[in-house]
């Protein structure tokens, strides 16, 4: 499935966050949930990010971890029990985030996974992954194409 979205205001952004978070009822056998974020610097990649923590009840505060390549952080109140935030922004390879656990993080259902620039590594990502890709189109307006994602109307 494939569907497109124009954000105006951080209200929006929230609308889809929690929608995602909806989509997170159960947990699966094929391992976490996944959600690869496409998309230039400034495109909202990091404010979706920041939205589904608060969405799922996190309450420290949400940097993108381009440095540091990867958090996490506990959910509390749920079925899941860790959400990961990963960024690819300083990876070359994919072979590279596998010395992070990363093979062992993915196979965990219990895991809500994030990952900035996740198309830098999307021959290793799981086949049941969702894709937003994010698109600049001015100051104000940013258009967000989901794939494989059952969202509701937003």
């Amino acid at each position: 499935m494939k569907k497109q979205h124009l954000i105006f205001n951080l209200s929006e952004i929230q609308k889809i966050a929690r929608n995602l978070k909806e989509c997170f009822v159960k947990k699966t056998s094929n391992g976490a949930c996944i959600v690869g974020l496409e998309g230039n610097l400034g495109a909202g990649k990091t404010t979706l990010t920041q939205a589904l923590a608060k969405e799922l009840g996190i309450k420290e505060k949400i940097l993108s971890p381009t440095f540091v390549i990867m958090k996490k952080f506990a959910i509390r109140n749920s079925q899941f029990q860790n959400f990961y935030h990963i960024d690819c922004y300083r990876i070359n390879k994919p072979e590279e985030i596998l010395s992070l656990g990363f093979k062992e993080i993915i196979s965990e259902s219990e895991n809500i996974i994030i990952i900035e620039w996740a198309d830098k590594i999307k021959k290793i990502l799981l086949k049941n992954t969702t894709w937003l890709k994010f698109s600049f189109i001015d100051e104000k307006t940013r258009k967000i194409e989901i794939k494989k994602w059952k969202i509701k109307n937003v």
